[in-house]
């Protein structure tokens, strides 16, 4: 167990070892909670959580859309193709 200790600036400087193993280089973001008997530092989320509807045909595509009928038989196709390999 190694250990550190807090500047007069309240900063706390990680053993080196952890953030290799971790991969937290410099500016890496944490979220600090008190915890029983200590403090549990996280990295804070990289995103913000999303919903399938908020992101849902942001993306362009080059290709022609497919019509119902023909996304229908590539299902049918696909499933067939998993049931004749014995996935189902």
């Amino acid at each position: 167990m190694e250990t550190t200790r807090l500047s007069t600036k309240g900063q706390i400087i990680l053993p080196k070892g952890i953030r290799v193993s971790r991969a937290w280089g410099p500016g890496t973001e944490f979220t600090v909670e008190e915890a029983d008997g200590g403090v549990l530092l996280r990295p804070a989320a990289r995103f913000p959580a999303s919903e399938l509807d908020d992101v849902a045909g942001c993306l362009r595509s080059k290709r022609k859309p497919k019509t119902p009928s023909e996304m229908r038989a590539a299902i049918g196709s696909e499933v067939k193709r998993r049931h004749d390999r014995g996935r189902y």
